[in-house]
Parts: structure tokens; sequence; C-alpha cells
């Protein structure tokens, strides 16, 4: 079934491409350690399939990303610098990738114009501009000057009105989504409005406040809703259940025992945990126990799920036709507390359902348990992912619109100018 989002929204394959100057908005927003390595490179790989259709139709590519949180201070531009990106696309594709710094300088111009089909340019983090976070129209004006056709796919910056998101595709009248933002909108599409029945949504990570919203739209459309991570203990201290140390936010034990009665009332399965691995400190693996039952000691707190909860999980998922997975079941990142996480993982990917990850720390968590492969998608937007299950309108998706002109309107003349602003359907 075709997604509704995505009506009247054109893909890179409605444009003639060949000998154009290709704008690709992607999320290369990756991780570093300290020696400046590339410790993740999924959200690349995810650009790939956009990068490789650009150089198989001859454009002229100019890719664009943000990069972390520069704020202007002393040593950011080397801290937050693309060049590592630039490298890894250099191997990767084999072409040598030229990583500007100043997309209006003239030696930026000079390059565009030497520009020939299939070569590629970066510019340098758009956020060292402060007008990519203002969605500033001068900043976008600049990048519109050398652009002849836009194309988002950085799903997972779509969630913010930035200039490189929202002001320059308003700016450039030939504008659609590429590859990785195409499959996001339809995988997310079939969670939040087609899930085929029954439809299980595994929620977990730290925070009950995080996922609020989420719940909310969430709770009218799934069969069963599975609850782990620290989240679980403030629905546990809801039922007055001993939590130990463990995290509760005690501003949501009130929002948990309302949920649960609601799930309740309208027959909706809310499965918690049954058992607990706990330790006496986060740092303390030598410690680590499981409890008998849902309580926790005091002295102690939870880490992990229990094998109990587990198999009562898995007998859920088992049936399940779709499932959508937000957050770990414990503190993954520390091996003798991943057992519950990776188990819910590999549960997920045996099921016979299509399977969603919602991005973050979640798709984390499927990366480290060697299963990635075997979901049906798992985002690159963590924060955009939930917010557009939660029905927000994402600007990047919105800027994406057709827009309705008369003859009086213009985008851009040759000077590169906005005449007079779009009007939007």
């Amino acid at each position: 079934m075709a997604s509704k989002t995505l009506e009247g929204i054109k893909s890179i394959e409605n444009f003639q491409i060949e000998d154009k100057r290709l704008f690709l908005r992607l999320d290369l927003n990756v991780p570093l350690d300290e020696s400046g390595r590339i410790t993740d490179d999924t959200r690349i790989l995810a650009a790939m399939p956009t990068i490789r259709y650009a150089i198989d139709k001859g454009a002229k590519i100019i890719l664009a990303s943000h990069f972390g949180r520069p704020k202007g201070k002393p040593g950011d531009r080397e801290k937050y610098s693309l060049e590592p990106v630039a490298a890894y696309l250099n191997d990767a594709l084999k072409k040598e990738i030229i990583l500007v710094e100043e997309p209006a300088a003239n030696a930026t111009k000079q390059l565009l114009s030497g520009l020939k089909p299939s070569q590629i340019i970066m510019l340098e983090n758009l956020r060292f501009d402060p007008g990519e976070e203002k969605n500033d129209r001068e900043f976008a004006q600049k990048l519109a000057a050398f652009t002849d056709i836009y194309i988002n796919d950085a799903f997972g910056a779509s969630h913010r009105a930035h200039a490189s998101i929202v002001a320059l595709p308003e700016l450039v009248e030939k504008h659609g989504l590429g590859f990785l933002m195409r499959k996001e909108i339809e995988m997310l599409d079939r969670v939040r409005l087609n899930p085929e029945a029954p439809f299980v949504a595994v929620l977990g990570g730290a925070k009950v406040s995080d996922k609020i919203e989420v719940i909310e739209v969430l709770m009218d459309k799934v069969d069963t809703l599975i609850i782990g991570g620290a989240m679980a203990y403030t629905f546990l201290a809801a039922q007055n259940i001993s939590t130990g140390k463990s995290l509760v936010e005690k501003d949501k034990v009130r929002f948990a025992g309302e949920l649960l009665e609601r799930a309740k009332a309208r027959k909706k399965k809310l499965l918690l945990p049954v058992d607990h691995k706990i330790t006496r400190d986060i740092k303390d693996t030598a410690s680590l126990t499981i409890t008998e039952n849902a309580a926790i000691p005091e002295g102690w707190m939870g880490v992990d799920i229990g094998p109990k909860t587990i198999a009562l999980y898995a007998q859920e998922l088992a049936r399940a036709k779709t499932v959508f997975w937000n957050g770990p079941m414990g503190v993954f990142e520390t091996p003798e507390f991943a057992e519950g996480t990776f188990a819910v993982a590999q549960l997920i990917t045996e099921s016979s359902a299509i399977t969603v990850v919602g991005g973050g720390d979640s798709a984390a968590a499927a990366h480290a348990s060697g299963l990635a492969d075997k979901f049906s998608h798992i985002s690159t937007g963590g924060g955009a992912s939930l917010e557009f299950l939660q029905g927000e309108a994402l600007p990047g998706i919105g800027a994406l619109k057709p827009i309705k002109r008369s003859d009086k309107e213009m985008l851009i003349e040759s000077t590169g100018e906005v005449i007079e602003e779009p009007k939007r359907q």
C-alpha cells in the first residue's frame, strides 16, 4: 500500500539529473573515537544507494550534512569537521571527494563551474554557519545559487527546521527525496497507519517521559505493549512493587498507573518484567544476580530483564505480524547486562512480522546484537522516527510538498535572488 505521506512528493528518480548540479542533503552525523576514526558507519551506508544512483546517472554532486553540535568555540572547526567522512567516502566510492570550507566562497564557485558529471564535492559541516540552525533564508540562498535539483535524504535531521532542510527546498523548484527518506517514510507509515495485527510494540530505554507521546499514539493501535529497560521500574512503582534503588521517574508514576488502567479498560495487553537482573552498582558486574519475581530488594538496582521475562515476551513476539521496537531492555553497552536486549532482538527477528526499529539506542542495540540485517527496517532517525510516529508533521517532509505558483511568482532568477515567496499546498 502506497504511503499517504508521500503523496505529491517527487523522488530523485523523477528528475533528469544528468549534468545537473544535484544538492544531496544527507545525514552523515556519525560517531568518532578519540583518534577521529568512524566507529559506526550505519548512516553513511544508508545514504550510499542515493549517492551511487547520482554517480551512475552523471549528476554533478554536492554532498551536504551537519556534524555534531559546534558552538563556535576555538577548536570546533577541527573537532566537528566532516573530513573523516569525506575520507571514508573517498575510499568507499573510489572517487575523489573535494571538501570545501565556504559554500559562497569564490574558490567554491570556481570548483562548481568546473565540476564534471559524476564528480563530487562535499560542503564542510553546515552548522559551522549559524544560519543553518536558524533556518536563515540568506544562508539558504547561498546554497540555492549553485543548486539545480535538491534532494533530501536526511530523515534523521528532517524533524529540524534548519536552512538546508526547509528554507533551501522552498527556494529550489525541482526538489524531492532520496531512497533512504522514501524507505523511512514507507516503513514507519506501515507501523503508524496500516499495522497488520497482531501488532506488538516493544518500548525500553531509561525514561517514561521520553516515550509518553508515542505511548499515547500506540495505545490505540497495538494489541500488546511490551515494556522493558529502566522505564519499566516507573510502571512497577505504580503498582507498589519494590524497585530498590533502580531509576524511577517519581513525577511519572501517576501517569504510568493511569496507563495501566487504560490498557486494562481497552483490553490491551501491557507486559512488564516479572524478574530482573540486578546488581549493587552499575559498575559492579561481580554482584550480578537474578530476582525470583518482579520485586527488586533495597540496595539493589535493575540492569536487565530476567529469563522469565524473556520467556513471557517471547510468547507475544512469536505471534506478532507487526513489531515496532524502540529502546533497549537494559544497560546493553555492558556485556554482562546485554542478554535481555539481545534476546528480544533475536525474538523479533525470528518472528514472521514486519519489524521496524525506531533508531537511536535501539538501532545501536540491533547492530550490537549482530542481527541488524534481519530486521525489515532500522530507522536512522531516533527523534525523527518517534515524532513521525506521533503524527507530527516533520518540517523536512513538508518542505518537499508541491509548490503552487502563479505566473507572477518566481523562485529564483539567474542571480539566485528570490523574487516572491512560493505558496505551498
